[in-house]
């Protein structure tokens, strides 16, 4: 007599320790996708979840806070690379969920890559500091003294995310990144079927050491009554299904008490083929690939996934065809652990009684089996053999075919498993139209090689989806999929696919922030921005005739440790003479008549007679604010923001004030940007060119004292 060990619980990690219910209290059990072997136990009876959220207000804040946001980014690069090291742990694990190598490519690796970009995108994107400035400034005043603009500050409670069960890994690390960044630390709660999985990730991220205190924390179990002790500081992001969305939506905390909700859920993504995209052209094959991809990776448990495939009606049967064939070539079912295996089983017996359920009614109103069976398939096991296994919750991939493609229930009832409907249209319209019918997706594929068809079925599509993929010769061996969002663009959907936004790079940093209209003097909100404003105060050396102070150290001298916001140079006069025009024309080859031509450049409205070349006034003015011997000021490296204003003429003079604007030290090198305010006057103080001058500079002045030595 075999006695049956007791499954493991999953543990929580809250108030940065974990914590286990009391023996005996109430558990969720959660099954070896594959094999129905016990494999977890989740319970959360006990757990005070005030006091979980509580912490984060407290502690994860104060000591997120305490880092600028390069400094969040900067770890969310050593935690990447940390995970990468130790992915296999989390492979072997998730294996028992029903995911082959390639989901947990997508699921793991793809979670990793998601930190390893937002923290790149962090440090290059954002400054390194707690403030983001959001836009220009706006003069409230006549003279200058009021003006206002807008500022990006981190939102003062905690995100919360409720997850899905089908990336347990990549779903909790896309929501994790830009908060992180913000500042904001997060509370997480993994759906229960795959929690197990997450409880390794955070387990690992925990054994790290790279985490503040209080930024991450974990809810393995029942999470009932978290809405109850949110408020108007908090945000909760949720993934999952529109009615569960729905519910959470509902709750007075949301409704008035102020808490931001954000929500991904169901979609019936389409993929669309263009008319041209006829068989035997490469559009058509990659069309089919697709579509086989979107029905097989995660046993096509995914919310991108493809639902509807809309294509000619002439077409359709070839399509079918087509398919079919793939998925016999390509697809083998089984347990994710024996060899050749490419789709594995679904996450849950549960699971997998809901989708067969849901495809016998697509069947019931209509929908005909072009490729597949609802019995039991042959599988292959983790031991290799080829057979039925009753407690696994294996499904075959299965597209159907409908006739009608205006079957009501083709564009409302969504089958979460390898499943995909197939419809035909007549013309672009109707195309648009159908796709238009799923009142909301997440994604939607065009496949077309033809730039007319690409437009018009993208504009007609777009303002009911959230992304869209275009999908031809040229990027199908280099497209990253229809059913992979990446952390550079927004992933979410209008309508049934919830409403929210996730990802899109800094955006989704911003969503964990609260915008502030600020409004005071040049010098206060040079103070809070931590960018100058004009008007601010300024410490001046140079030309004491256009108003530098006795004594001022050129800024070019000063490291980044002694330069600050409002170092500025203000140079002399230098005249522009006509020779000088007719020089500068020649060297370079920029013989434009308003440079060489006096009669013509007469009849130029814009012009006074020959004028000097804008670029020969940016190069002038660098000789006018230049310190040419070594020191701190490693290199120019561009210029932003240049506009010219008033021509120069011949015999006019120009000079340059140049303004430390902005500076940025870079965490994890000896130097910084520092942007500089660059305005070129006329000798009648009017301003002709306006622009931001980039330069590297060192932390210390270490190269300017090797060279002296």
């Amino acid at each position: 007599m075999t006695t049956q060990t007791a499954a493991p619980t999953v543990p929580s990690y809250v108030l940065d320790q974990w914590w286990s219910p009391e023996e005996g209290s109430r558990t969720t059990e959660v099954l070896d996708a594959s094999t129905g072997e016990a494999l977890a136990r989740y319970g959360a009876d006990g757990l005070d979840l005030g006091s979980v959220l509580e912490h984060a207000r407290t502690v994860g804040q104060r000591e997120l806070g305490k880092l600028s946001l390069h400094e969040r980014a900067l770890k969310l690069k050593e935690l990447a690379a940390y995970l990468n090291e130790r992915r296999q742990d989390i492979y072997d694990l998730s294996h028992r969920t029903g995911a082959t190598k390639v989901d947990n490519m997508v699921d793991i690796d793809g979670g990793i890559g998601v930190l390893f970009t937002f923290s790149s995108k962090g440090r290059r994107e954002l400054p390194n500091s707690n403030v983001i400035l959001d836009g220009g400034i706006e003069p409230l005043s006549k003279d200058g003294s009021f003006i206002g603009t807008h500022v990006y500050t981190r939102i003062p409670g905690v995100a919360v995310q409720v997850n899905a069960f089908n990336f347990p890994v990549w779903g909790m690390l896309e929501k994790f990144a830009p908060a992180f960044i913000a500042g904001v630390p997060t509370v997480v709660k993994p759906a229960t079927p795959t929690g197990f999985v997450s409880e390794a990730a955070v387990r690992l991220m925990v054994d790290s050491g790279i985490l503040p205190d209080g930024s991450l924390q974990l809810i393995s179990g029942s999470a009932r009554g978290l809405l109850d002790v949110m408020d108007y500081r908090d945000m909760m992001l949720f993934t999952g299904s529109a009615s569960t969305a729905q519910s959470l939506k509902s709750h007075p905390n949301v409704i008035s008490g102020g808490v931001r909700f954000s929500a991904e859920t169901d979609s019936l993504n389409a993929a669309i083929l263009g008319p041209d995209a006829v068989e035997g052209t490469p559009e058509f094959d990659a069309f089919v690939k697709a579509v086989v991809t979107e029905m097989t990776v995660k046993a096509g448990q995914k919310c991108t996934a493809i639902r509807r495939t809309i294509v000619p009606e002439v077409q359709r049967e070839a399509v079918a065809r087509a398919i079919a064939a793939r998925i016999e070539q390509r697809v083998v079912v089984g347990d994710p652990r024996a060899e050749g295996v490419t789709m594995g089983a679904l996450s849950s017996l549960a699971q997998l009684q809901e989708v067969r359920g849901a495809v016998e009614d697509m069947i019931a109103a209509g929908g005909e089996i072009a490729y597949g069976t609802l019995d039991a398939p042959t599988v292959r096991t983790a031991g290799g053999q080829e057979k039925v296994v009753e407690d696994g919750a294996f499904m075959s991939p299965i597209l159907l075919s409908w006739s009608d493609a205006e079957n009501e229930i083709v564009h409302s009832r969504e089958a979460f498993g390898p499943v995909a409907s197939l419809i035909g249209y007549t013309d672009l319209e109707d195309a648009i139209r159908l796709a238009a019918r799923g009142s909301g997706s997440l994604v939607a594929t065009v496949c077309t090689n033809d730039p007319d068809t690409a437009r018009e079925l993208t504009v007609g599509i777009a303002g009911h989806h959230g992304r869209v993929h275009l999908l031809n010769r040229e990027t199908a061996k280099t497209s990253t999929g229809h059913g992979s969002p990446v952390p550079h663009l927004v992933h979410g959907g209008p309508g049934r696919a919830g409403g929210g936004e996730e990802l899109g790079g800094i955006r989704s940093v911003k969503h964990h922030m609260q915008r502030t209209a600020l409004q005071g003097s040049p010098n206060l909100l040079t103070a809070v921005t931590g960018v100058w404003q004009t008007g601010a105060d300024r410490s001046i050396a140079g030309s004491e005739k256009f108003g530098a102070q006795p004594g001022n150290v050129h800024p070019f001298r000063k490291s980044l440790a002694e330069l600050r916001i409002g170092d500025a140079l203000a140079s002399d006069l230098r005249q522009v003479t006509q020779e000088d025009i007719t020089a500068f024309a020649n060297t370079t080859g920029d013989t434009f008549y308003a440079h060489v031509n006096q009669r013509a450049a007469e009849a130029n409205p814009f012009f006074p007679g020959t004028v000097a070349h804008g670029y020969l006034l940016v190069a002038w003015g660098a000789g006018l604010f230049v310190e040419p011997a070594p020191g701190p000021v490693l290199a120019n490296y561009g210029l932003e923001n240049l506009r010219f204003i008033t021509p120069v003429a011949a015999d006019d003079s120009i000079r340059i004030t140049l303004t430390a604007k902005k500076i940025t030290p870079r965490v994890t090198d000896e130097y910084g940007e520092v942007a500089w305010d660059a305005i070129i006057h006329n000798q009648e103080d009017e301003i002709v060119a306006t622009y931001d001058v980039l330069t590297l500079v060192e932390k210390e002045d270490a190269t300017y004292k090797d060279w002296q030595d």
